[in-house]
């Protein structure tokens, strides 16, 4: 059952990616569309950020693959760090489930 429901799917998600130009709103060919980022009143690095999305979709993929586990992990040992000051001790703490 598992088999037929996954081929199923398949065909019916390759007619929905390959018809999808026969149903465009105006009846014809769709034009293809352009996302970019409004660079305009961006300065420093929020402009060199919008400037790179907007030039290499790639490089903008794969720096932001990149920095969201760096950013995570900084966080992390800043909130360790303000738990140690403040008092909370995770390392060390009885276990209430048990």
């Amino acid at each position: 059952m598992g088999s037929l429901v996954r081929r199923v799917s398949c065909v019916l998600t390759g007619l929905w990616i390959t018809a999808g130009s026969a149903f465009a709103a105006g009846g014809g060919d769709a034009a293809p569309i352009v996302i970019v980022a409004d660079s305009r009143k961006l300065t420093g690095i929020m402009a060199w950020w919008a400037n790179l999305y907007n030039e290499s979709h790639f490089y903008f993929t794969l720096l932001t693959i990149i920095l969201i586990p760096v950013i995570g992990v900084i966080f992390g040992l800043l909130a360790d760090l303000v738990m140690h000051f403040v008092g909370i001790d995770l390392k060390h703490r009885d276990l209430a489930e048990h």
